[in-house]
């Protein structure tokens, strides 16, 4: 709809226009600045130019009337325009605002955290935006690949091996154990210690030799926990890249680095030259020991990603990761690859009430929020929806009672009961949206077309809310949409009134757009609530 209205306003006045939606409708549907840039050209008052402007659209077919307000054009769309979109809209069902497949592609990376143990619930921001992106991207006509980056080469599956060991001996065992100061806790532990001695029996946690295979058999069980617990919240990958995988690339990837002089050793370290990419420091890259460290595992992924040809890439990292992207974007560079085409998307922190008060953490995991505790409690549609209510460099905090209540201070209730609505209305007239799709918008009244209007620009909120990878654009359209809805509803007597079937074929439009937003953000609409 925006696109049509900006081309036929674009089309009379010969000039490339800014189109934005009024904050009051009573303003119009559209309003441009344009008078304001052509004050100095035309020398005189934007006012006395938007009176100008105005009258260049008398009679047009898509608007009701134009205004000059305060140096604003003002636009009111016709009953017509709107009908003609909403039959279009209607006509193309679940396929409303899908848009034809594009010539990019895009690989989008989240979550990608250590298989060492259960997804908690800061995890869960980032792979419940990724998956939406996800959606939206694939909707709106790119091809996404969605990659979990498994980082299972370093230390932290050295701790693994150790921690499993250690939680064996002592809860299965019941041998007196000294933890070392860095280990993994959790109830889980002792779940994967209890599959290692059904797998390979009791003496091998006595066996400090065989840490690494046991790192690497829980490594597996802890991925498929965190692969249930996404599922858990609808979520599926494409992809899964494993780091050790890629490590026999490393000494190639090193010559490339050092024949073009961005590399340097002191004092038996290999530093990368990132300094020069703007960061604040050079950054070891192979330990005096002559092990990689976990920037060159990030190296070794971004060169097999660009290797694999994709238009852009984007990831989805967690706010303290805010000191890799200099180092790894000049690693990109360095390489010989266009680092401009790597988008990085930073997670912030979600804190959690429940109650008023600090949700507490899970024994499972001995210090941590487990993002399957918190699906369970509120169901994967609710903490879908309440994470993707803030853009994600924005601190979150919810408290997830209020996601149970049956009342406007839930919004996953609220728009659910506005879409409920319209499908009880339809059973209680005895008729389905087939019935009214060939109603007209004849001298239907303003609050009517308010309703249309609102549903039809859908299009211009996933095209915003993608681009911009801000979500909340399409939770606060839901949210206000169901608003409206429910206005509506309370002020206006539908069944049996002589506009039913014009105001149920509204109600069909929104019942749309709603259902495709919700559908999108990984939300099934719910006819009865």
């Amino acid at each position: 709809m925006e696109k049509l209205v900006k081309q036929n306003i674009e089309e009379i006045l010969n000039r490339n226009i800014v189109l934005e939606k009024p904050k009051n409708i009573s303003y119009g549907h559209y309003s441009t600045p344009i008078a304001f840039s052509l004050a100095k050209e035309f020398k005189k008052s934007p006012f006395i130019i938007a009176q100008e402007l105005s009258k260049k659209f008398s009679n047009h077919k898509l608007f009701k009337k134009v205004e000059a307000v305060q140096g604003f054009l003002n636009f009111t769309l016709t009953n017509n325009f709107l009908e003609d979109l909403a039959n279009k809209a209607l006509e193309q069902g679940d396929l409303y605002t899908k848009e034809n497949l594009k010539n990019k592609k895009i690989l989008l990376e989240f979550v990608s955290a250590n298989p060492t143990g259960p997804l908690h619930i800061g995890h869960a921001r980032g792979a419940i935006l990724g998956d939406t992106l996800a959606n939206l991207g694939n909707h709106l006509g790119y091809s996404i690949t969605k990659e979990y980056y498994i980082n299972d080469a370093g230390s932290q599956m050295d701790l693994l091996g150790i921690s499993v060991c250690l939680a064996g001996l002592e809860f299965l065992y019941k041998e007196k154990i000294t933890y070392p100061q860095v280990y993994y806790r959790g109830e889980y532990l002792v779940d994967i210690a209890k599959e290692t001695v059904k797998k390979f029996g009791k003496n091998i946690l006595y066996d400090e030799s065989k840490y690494k295979d046991i790192a690497l058999f829980a490594k597996d069980l802890v991925l498929d926990i965190i692969i249930r617990d996404l599922k858990d919240l609808k979520i599926e990958f494409n992809n899964f890249v494993s780091e050790q995988s890629l490590y026999f690339s490393w000494n190639k990837i090193k010559e490339m680095l050092e024949k073009n002089d961005y590399l340097f050793e002191k004092d038996n370290k290999i530093y990368l030259k990132s300094i020069e990419y703007g960061d604040d420091s050079n950054r070891v890259v192979v330990r005096d020991n002559g092990i990689p460290t976990y920037l060159a595992g990030d190296i070794i992924y971004h060169k097999n990603k660009y290797d694999r040809k994709f238009d852009k890439y984007i990831n989805i990292w967690g706010a303290d990761h805010h000191g890799y992207i200099k180092r790894v974007k000049a690693s990109i560079n360095f390489l010989g690859n266009d680092d401009s085409s790597l988008e990085i998307i930073l997670s912030q922190m979600v804190s959690l009430l429940k109650g008023g008060q600090a949700y507490k953490m899970s024994k499972r995991t001995g210090n941590t929020i487990l993002m399957s505790d918190i699906t369970k409690d509120i169901g994967s549609d609710a903490l879908r929806f309440i994470f993707l209510t803030k853009k994600a460099d924005t601190h979150l905090e919810f408290d997830v009672d209020r996601l149970k209540n049956h009342d406007s201070s839930n919004p996953v209730f609220y728009i659910n009961y506005a879409y409920a609505r319209i499908n009880q209305v339809f059973k209680k007239a005895n008729l389905n949206f087939d019935d009214v799709k060939d109603e007209n918008f004849d001298n239907l009244n303003q609050d009517a077309l308010n309703l249309v209007y609102e549903s039809l620009r859908l299009s211009t909120v996933l095209n915003d809310a993608f681009d911009k990878k801000d979500t909340q654009k399409i939770t606060d359209y839901l949210y206000f949409l169901a608003s409206l809805i429910h206005q509506f509803y309370n002020e206006y007597k539908l069944i049996g009134s002589k506009e039913q079937n014009k105001y149920l074929k509204v109600l069909s439009m929104c019942a749309l757009s709603l259902k495709i937003a919700l559908d999108l953000l990984g939300i099934k609409a719910k006819e009865v609530m």
